[in-house]
């Protein structure tokens, strides 16, 4: 099967075509019956509510040994744990902090997960942000979309790319799905806009348009993704992008303002898929698609294409540019030299 690279452009012109096949004309797919997840450990990021949660209690269901769920509350994380041991009492439910606007933070919970766990077979990056106003994170300067979506998301990722390789099962590779948006496909191509980098651009809040900033923090996941694979192979580690559709009942929107809220809430009542059917695609991405899923994006349970300009010389320029920008931002962590050593077998 092709994955996004191989795949042509997407050729809908009106985004809200492939909003309504995505969210209506697509039927759910569960994991085999078969499945079994004994044995197998799993971390997912803001495991608490929504979505996160809802995929770790599936995965539960199809009796995995053991969930970390990583977390920046730990009161709210030993709650949705409580429950989930409750129901679960056989399984061992883990609650490992994780404040994704924080390097050192990211780092720490890098370093528990290599020393801690024996063995680690699948990671879920679940844990983003949506709002409409500029806000940036004090520790890096960095507007809060870019740096959580974004750099912390692939900062993480990238840590925990030889823990899987190393802590999966031999001849078996580990996987790492990143929560991704359909709202990527219609994120324009980011320009400098008189800046140097691209990461300054987005950065600047002359440029920050509400959702638009989110999707397009969308689309720098995937342009990563797109050069991840030039360095991570799918024998050692499954790397994949996935979008659970539009879903009702998770806290992605509560930062949104409060006069907003009931249309949203209307909105989702009509056109939202529940929760239960958005974690499945998690669990499709994360161990039920194979190989061919590596360095791709997921959308409506398949391999789908990127946006239209990863296919266009302007932006395979901007993923290179975009990759050095995140290399030299993370290089106080040695990045470059994780990923250089990925390659080594």
């Amino acid at each position: 099967m092709a994955t996004s690279k191989d795949l042509p452009p997407l050729d809908v012109p009106f985004f809200p075509n492939v909003f309504f096949k995505n969210q209506f004309r697509t039927k759910p797919q569960r994991p085999p019956k078969t499945t079994d997840l004994s044995g197998k450990v799993a971390i997912i990021t803001g495991a608490n509510t929504g979505l996160g949660y809802e995929a770790g209690r599936q995965m539960l269901e199809l009796k995995l040994s053991h969930l970390i769920l990583a977390v920046r509350s730990n009161a709210k994380g030993e709650a949705a744990a409580a429950k989930l041991r409750a129901k679960y009492p056989t399984a061992t439910i883990e609650v490992m902090l994780l404040d994704m606007s924080q390097y050192s933070s990211i780092q720490d919970f890098a370093r528990r997960v290599d020393s801690q766990l024996q063995r680690i077979d699948m990671v879920i990056l679940n844990a983003g942000i949506f709002q409409f106003k500029y806000e940036t994170v004090p520790s890096t300067g960095h507007e809060q979309h870019v740096q959580i979506n974004y750099l912390s998301t692939v900062f993480l990722a990238t840590l925990l790319l030889p823990i899987l390789k190393h802590k999966s099962p031999p001849g078996i590779p580990g996987r790492l799905t990143i929560v991704h948006a359909a709202l990527s496909l219609v994120a324009p191509l980011p320009i400098l806009k008189g800046h140097k980098t691209l990461l300054g651009a987005m950065d600047d809040p002359k440029n920050f348009v509400g959702d638009k900033q989110y999707n397009t923090s969308k689309v720098l996941a995937e342009m990563f993704a797109y050069k991840l694979v030039d360095y991570v192979s799918a024998d050692d580690v499954i790397v994949n992008l996935v979008c659970p559709g539009y879903v009702k009942g998770t806290d992605l929107s509560r930062d949104v303002h409060i006069l907003l809220k009931p249309l949203g809430i209307l909105f989702g009542a009509i056109f939202a898929r529940n929760v239960t059917d958005g974690a499945s695609t998690y669990l499709d991405a994360a161990f039920v698609k194979g190989k061919e899923s590596h360095g791709s994006f997921l959308m409506s349970w398949k391999v789908t294409p990127y946006n239209s300009f990863m296919y266009t010389p302007e932006g395979k320029a901007a993923a290179d540019m975009l990759w050095q920008e995140t290399m030299s931002e993370l290089e106080f962590a040695g990045v470059s030299g994780i990923l250089e050593s990925m390659k080594k077998h």
